[in-house]
């Protein structure tokens, strides 16, 4: 028998979306067969999704005319005979307008399909002695009824080739029931995790539908603390396909204290850990959202801070974002957002400078600190065109568009629009901003004076920024 190297398989679509039949490269003689059943790289080659499987089945058959299904799990499977031969029937069982869709296919055991989850998946024994092995990516779990749907159900009308009179089917498929509309299998959901802050408030305005926890409670937001490892655990993670991190400490001063160095590493660190293996276990995407501190500020203006650029943070809140940064890496499927200066539904700079306009105050405000503002909305905009694009996974650099500006030249913009003079915004140095907080015994955290992020990645998928100046105007109208 020949073990020369295996040629790539070859795919085929179907009418239901997501199914596929895998020709595979089998070699044989008149000793038997040699085929190379799954093979990661070749199969992710050929455009097969990464499935991640966890657990290999054999269904041995004796008989020709065992007939099984239609069963529906919520799980992938990779289908292929080890021998014999089946007639193979596929419903699409999910949400959506291939609801009922059907497909079938003779298969021996130069063929292999992959069933996505929610398609309904049934098979017809046609040779004695036939093994049907199938991958799958997640585990049965005891207790729980998976929809099913009749053979013979008129509205599918699947051929059999042996009359199902004549088939042996167990007494469970046989009472299997008729296509329901109402039964269809809902796709996985999204979670906002950090919900109750600025960043997932507006996340969660762009998913309605998204499942909202934060460490604490509130409307419509379950409490979860990434920290309890007995509440983690207990979480339906295998029921989400994507997880928003926005969950975050971010106070920064208040980073540097003993209780607050400990809070900066559970959220910023110890919290996206988790979330990371999570990620990796249930096969979710993991979208991050990181900070410019991870940088210490000396990177030149032009371009600004990249992606790839080693990462240097100066306080206990930047290296707890730092060390968040390095776990989100490694789960398989991530986003990580890196950002700045975050302004959006809550307190913030923003709307602070626009009440000491009103109120007639001129402020003293640091000028040697140099960035772009980053608007939720435009995380939100960044994150959801991360998904459409099918972009890469990896970091990615978002904040609003145009020249970085200093604080000084933000506040001034913010009193130039609430009808006050750009004069009467005085400036300071970080330096001279941090001796006062001193002095008043408070903490003080060092700042990256650069904040500015380069944003040819996200460019280079293309997405454009909105200039940080028009969505000022559009936020304060």
């Amino acid at each position: 028998m020949s073990l020369s190297p295996q040629t790539l398989p070859s795919l085929e679509t179907t009418p239901i979306p997501g199914l596929v039949v895998v020709r595979l490269d089998r070699r044989g003689d008149d000793r038997g067969f040699f085929k190379e059943n799954w093979q990661r790289e070749k199969m992710l080659a050929v455009g097969l999704p990464d499935f991640g499987p966890v657990q290999n089945n054999v269904s041995f058959n004796s008989d020709r005319g065992v007939t099984r299904g239609i069963h529906t799990e919520p799980w992938d499977k990779f289908i292929s005979l080890a021998t014999g031969r089946i007639f193979g029937a596929w419903v699409d069982m999910r949400q959506g307008e291939t609801f009922g869709a059907t497909f079938t296919l003779e298969m021996d055991t130069s063929a292999a399909v992959f069933v996505p989850r929610g398609v309904g998946n049934s098979y017809q024994v046609l040779e004695d002695a036939t093994a049907y092995t199938y991958l799958v990516n997640d585990h049965w779990r005891p207790g729980v009824t998976y929809p099913a749907l009749a053979l013979g159900d008129p509205t599918v009308a699947i051929d059999w080739p042996i009359p199902l009179g004549e088939a042996i089917i167990s007494e469970k498929d046989q009472n299997a029931p008729a296509l329901d509309p109402s039964t269809a299998m809902a796709p996985k959901r999204t979670l906002i995790v950090g919900a109750l802050g600025q960043l997932g408030r507006a996340l969660f305005a762009a998913h309605p539908d998204a499942d909202r926890v934060d460490l604490f409670a509130g409307e419509g937001v379950a409490q979860l603390d990434l920290g309890d490892t007995a509440a983690v655990d207990a979480w339906p993670w295998h029921e989400y396909a994507v997880v928003l991190n926005a969950a975050a400490y971010t106070a920064v001063d208040a980073a540097e204290t003993t209780e607050g160095r400990v809070a900066s590493w559970a959220a910023n660190a110890t919290g996206p850990a988790t979330l990371a293996r999570l990620a990796r276990e249930h096969r979710f995407t993991l979208v991050h959202y990181s900070s410019d501190y991870v940088f210490d500020g000396t990177a030149p203006l032009d371009p600004g801070h990249t992606e790839d650029e080693p990462l240097s943070p100066l306080g206990v809140y930047a290296q707890s974002k730092a060390a968040g940064d390095l776990a989100v890496g490694l789960a398989p499927r991530h986003y990580l957002i890196r950002t700045s200066w975050v302004i959006g539904d809550g307190k913030n700079f923003v709307l602070t400078m626009k009440a000491l306009a009103e109120k007639g105050v001129s402020p003293s405000v640091v000028d040697d600190q140099v960035g772009r503002l980053a608007f939720t909305d435009e995380l939100v905009r960044a994150t959801r065109h991360l998904f459409d694009t099918d972009a890469p996974f990896g970091t990615y650099n978002v904040s609003n568009g145009g020249a970085p500006m200093s604080w000084r030249e933000i506040a001034q913009a913010v009193f130039e629009r609430s009808g006050r003079s750009a004069d009467d915004v005085s400036g300071t140095s970080t330096t001279a901003y941090a001796e006062g907080v001193l002095a008043q015994g408070n903490p003080f955290a060092p700042r990256p004076l650069n904040s500015a992020l380069s944003l040819e990645k996200i460019r280079a998928t293309g997405f454009e920024p909105e200039d940080a100046l028009v969505a000022l105007d559009r936020y304060l109208s």
